[in-house]
């Protein structure tokens, strides 16, 4: 065992690789999702993003969690097309800003910097809980976060808890209509499929958590 369970650069290295990772695995899925309701590109797209960030960690060593995050949020904005670019990359960078310059995240910074991070989505896209947006999966995903975090638990538990909401709040928004983005023009046609950026939350959140727990058991 560790003899830390606070999110340091190394597990937050090994999170957005895990993360990169379930976006691959899952990219014909995603790109599937917003084909039906969308652009069609979002698997591609993410997939491309987390390409990149994946080469610049392959060089550069961020010496805290704060600076792996702007890593991933300046390598999303400047290599991922549509909406998705600004909007993961603005919550990555909220992310860091959150994060500073602090060596190492306990389990209430964890949950403040999700927060910043649904706060960044929020603010760049204009969405609100029940547009069928990436935002209904953050939002419970926060909300869980937070109470875990209150309750004692670690980085990791947070982060799981984040993901489970998450994924409920993903597979909530089928039975929504979409009010934001490309597929607010299908009106009600846009019922009955999940919205491709809630479930590529979902996932990232998921790998996230497992990567944080893999790490600190080690």
């Amino acid at each position: 065992m560790t003899s830390t369970t606070g999110c340091t650069a190394a597990s937050t290295v090994a999170a957005v690789r895990a993360a990169a990772e379930a976006i691959t695995e899952h990219k014909v899925e995603l790109t599937t999702l917003d084909r039906q309701i969308g652009d069609g590109d979002h698997g591609e797209n993410l997939a491309r993003g987390f390409a990149a960030v994946l080469s610049k960690l392959d060089t550069e060593q961020p010496a805290t969690p704060g600076a792996v995050l702007k890593l991933v949020a300046t390598t999303l904005i400047s290599t991922v097309g549509g909406a998705s670019g600004p909007l993961f990359g603005t919550a990555f960078l909220r992310a860091a800003t959150t994060a500073g310059d602090e060596p190492e995240l306990d389990g209430p910074m964890v949950a403040a910097v999700l927060a910043a991070a649904r706060d960044g989505v929020v603010s760049r896209g204009k969405a609100e809980p029940q547009d069928k947006t990436m935002v209904d999966a953050l939002i419970p995903a926060v909300a869980a976060a937070e109470k875990a975090a209150t309750e004692g638990a670690d980085p990791a538990q947070v982060l799981h808890a984040a993901a489970q909401a998450a994924d409920q709040g993903a597979a909530d928004t089928t039975d929504l209509q979409a009010r934001k983005g490309r597929a607010s023009y299908l009106g009600e046609r846009s019922v009955g499929h999940v919205d491709p950026g809630a479930r590529s939350t979902a996932y990232l959140l998921a790998a996230m958590a497992g990567a944080v727990e893999t790490e600190h058991s080690r």
